[in-house]
């Protein structure tokens, strides 16, 4: 597959197949990922491969928590306190995609939660990456980080699996803590959910927008 080819079929996937992935694949994967370019090679990344019980118990705190009513914290600020106009809209337009696509009406609240909610499973994907950062490092290495974890995702696809990032899974970060006490001193940037597409699903045909190169690049000579 080449670069283009993946690029293009690159997407958030949010409905998976109960179909086992090979921790050989995994590893490959991510043993090719790890060419990503950093600052002064420091190569800032630490991965955890969850599975099986480990991933299920995670993921059932995860939605207990968001079911209670704790919105969570993440470790670090994600999105903008206050939205520009043009990033806001492009946030609501993505948002009434996706509901539009499963039929979610607006005043259905609680299917709305239910959507939601299915974030903190990773949407059913048979494996979860958490990414992890020393907390000394700064924003260029969150720049390196995104290399990484992008590489992920188009190896992903080369192997015919689907993927979805996620800062959801980064929304309760003690709860990490707590699960994975190996990290207990480093911050949780985010997830990925990874898996085999399931293809049939409505919620996979959903896609979000680009603007046009002209709206963001600008020309000298």
């Amino acid at each position: 597959m080449d670069v283009k080819t993946a690029l293009l079929n690159r997407k958030s996937t949010r409905a998976f197949l109960d179909k086992e992935v090979s921790i050989d694949v995994i590893n490959e994967i991510i043993e090719q990922s790890k060419t990503a370019p950093s600052g002064v090679n420091t190569q800032p990344w630490q991965v955890a491969v969850l599975t099986g019980e480990s991933k299920n118990n995670l993921c059932n705190k995860f939605e207990e928590a968001f079911r209670a009513g704790d919105k969570g914290s993440m470790d670090y600020k994600y999105y903008p306190v206050e939205w520009k106009n043009e990033y806001k809209e492009r946030r609501k337009e993505c948002g009434l995609l996706l509901y539009s696509t499963l039929e979610i009406e607006r005043e259905d609240k609680e299917r709305q939660i239910d959507q939601w909610a299915l974030n903190y499973q990773a949407f059913n994907a048979p494996v979860i990456l958490l990414f992890f950062i020393d907390k000394s490092m700064e924003k260029g290495s969150f720049m390196d980080y995104g290399m990484f974890i992008q590489s992920i995702m188009l190896s992903a696809v080369e192997h015919g699996l689907a993927t979805c990032p996620q800062a959801a899974l980064g929304e309760y970060p003690d709860i990490v803590r707590q699960e994975l006490p190996e990290f207990k001193d480093k911050l949780v940037l985010c997830g990925l959910a990874i898996g085999y597409e399931d293809k049939e699903h409505i919620v996979n045909s959903y896609r979000t927008t680009r603007e046009s190169i002209e709206s963001f690049v600008n020309y000298y000579s």
